[in-house]
């Protein structure tokens, strides 16, 4: 009866679209979600209008986060630390080396990133002003780099 069951669940997998799965493999061996990310996003902080975010996903699953506000000659906060992501949830998630903190990002695609809230959830307001580009994909040339 166990042997009947594999069977049939390894020829309903055969019928199964893959066509996500082989483009995020196709990803990962490209080099899966390396490159440098950027934004401008929304502030809640009173008085404060937003804040540049640079993302730099680099090898061995290493990333950079750059944050700096929107003022002139604003300091920059630097953040190392480790990511992943979840391929079934589409979540990218980054973990700081400073204090295990963690930030995560909604994964739209090879190229788009959406910031979420500590429980995962999307922000409050347009989503598009959560977003971070990758560099190689955004279609303006404006590029924030460290």
């Amino acid at each position: 009866m166990k042997l009947q069951e594999k069977a049939l669940k390894a020829r309903e997998m055969q019928n199964m679209d893959h066509s996500k799965h082989a483009e995020m493999e196709e990803a990962n061996q490209a080099g899966g979600f390396r490159g440098v990310f950027y934004g401008y996003l929304p502030c809640e902080q009173e008085g404060c209008d937003g804040f540049k975010m640079t993302l730099s996903l680099k090898q061995k699953n290493n990333y950079l986060l750059v944050t700096q506000y929107a003022k002139a000659s604003s300091r920059e906060y630097y953040d190392k630390g480790k990511y992943s992501w979840d391929d079934a949830s589409r979540i990218l998630t980054l973990v700081s080396n400073k204090n295990d903190e963690k930030r995560l990002f909604a994964i739209k695609d090879e190229g788009t990133l959406v910031h979420l809230n500590k429980d995962g959830q999307p922000m409050a307001g347009d989503q598009d002003d959560y977003t971070l580009s990758r560099s190689d994909k955004a279609k303006s040339r404006e590029v924030h780099i460290h």
